[in-house]
Parts: C-alpha cells; sequence; structure tokens
C-alpha cells in the first residue's frame, strides 16, 4: 500500500497556496471516487437486469468509456502533493541537503515540462472532438448509444493543468529549500525512510493509527 510523505505546513504564502490548491485536489479526488462507485452501481444494474430481467444496461461500455478518465486523471494532483506515486527512491533517499533538493528540483521540473506538453497534446485532442455547430457538440461519439466523447477527453487536459500547478508550487518549494538550506521545507513532499514507511504500514495495517 502507498503511504503519504509528510508535507510541512506553515503562514507563509507558499504554504497557503499549497493548501488552497490541495483543497482543489481532494475535491478532484472525491470526484473521482464516486466515479468508482456509480461505475460500481452500473455493473450491478447491468448484471442484475441481464439475469432477472434478460435484458442489460444499454450502453454499459458506452458508459464505462466516459467514467475511466474521471478515475484515471482526476486523483494525480492530489497523490503527487502527498508523495503517493511510485517512484525510484535508491538514490534520493542517499542524498541529504542541498543535494537533495537538487534533485527533486531537476526531477519536479522534467515532470513540469512532460506534463505541460500533454496539455497542449490533450488538449488539441479534445478540440477534434468538440463542435460548436455539431449535435451535442461533438464530432465523435461512442458506438452503443452515442454519447459525445468530448466531455471524457475534455477531462485529461483539466487535470494535467491542475497537475501542472501542484508541480510548479513543489518546484518553487524545492527551489526555495535549495536556495536557503533548509533543513524541513514547506509545501512539498519529504523523503521517508524505509524504516518510517514499515512503521507506518505496520500501524496502517494494526489500525493503530485510527
Amino acid at each position: 500500500m502507498a503511504i503519504h510523505a509528510p508535507v510541512l505546513e506553515d503562514d507563509s504564502p507558499l504554504s497557503r497556496l499549497d493548501r488552497g490548491l490541495y483543497r482543489l485536489e481532494r475535491q478532484l479526488a472525491l470526484l473521482a471516487g464516486l466515479a468508482v462507485f456509480a461505475l460500481m452501481l452500473l455493473a450491478v444494474v447491468s448484471v442484475g437486469g441481464r439475469q432477472v430481467f434478460n435484458q442489460p444496461l444499454a450502453g454499459y461500455v458506452d458508459w464505462i468509456q466516459q467514467g475511466m478518465p474521471l478515475i484515471a486523471f482526476l486523483g494525480i494532483a492530489y497523490t503527487q502533493r502527498d508523495g503517493g506515486h511510485i517512484r525510484m527512491d535508491i538514490l534520493v533517499a542517499r542524498l541529504s541537503g542541498r543535494a537533495l533538493w537538487a534533485a527533486e528540483a531537476v526531477t519536479t521540473l522534467a515532470m513540469l515540462i512532460v506534463m505541460a506538453l500533454l496539455v497542449w497534446g490533450s488538449f488539441a485532442h479534445f478540440q477534434r472532438s468538440f463542435d460548436w455547430g455539431a449535435p451535442l457538440f461533438s464530432r465523435d461519439s461512442s458506438i452503443d448509444i452515442n454519447l459525445p466523447l468530448w466531455p471524457a477527453k475534455l477531462l485529461a487536459p483539466v487535470a494535467f493543468s491542475v497537475l501542472c500547478l501542484r508541480l510548479a508550487v513543489q518546484l518553487w518549494g524545492f527551489g526555495r529549500a535549495f536556495v536557503l538550506g533548509l533543513a524541513a521545507p514547506v509545501a512539498v513532499p519529504l523523503v521517508v525512510s524505509v524504516a518510517d514507511q514499515a512503521a507506518a504500514e505496520a500501524g496502517h495495517v494494526s489500525g493503530a493509527d485510527d
């Protein structure tokens, strides 16, 4: 299981910006969770309809297609804020001080560049699907019940844009820590040792953190 890294807070403008963005990220993650629940209900309705009435839910696959971007994209900025994404800590865990913050800043900048390119590409993909003059503003639709696909395609650039904001905040935090030589900067996920991860997982499993 993923153990979130600690993120320190104070009254600085950076920390206030971090907390404000975190509120948005939590709302998006909540929407992703509700989408999972809704798709589960759709599966129950479809299977139940097939078994009881010999008639599954019409367009079940189409609704799954619409719901998957909600699940896949809306929680990525929230996870990035808490350091929950999988990454290789073999090298980073051996660094400390300015060397650690420099390595974190370089990798965060690389991610920010990649995500900015993905925002541009995914928005262009959305534009190819959206048309003000078309029925339901859509140039393409799902195969079964003809749901417009542009709402699902819009989710990617929106979620990626929020992630870009998160990466920009973290880049600011790592850069500030590097310049000032901070030991425990705010608004960035701190490196968690293997021993601390094991203790946190043990506490989570045993219910000690409830």
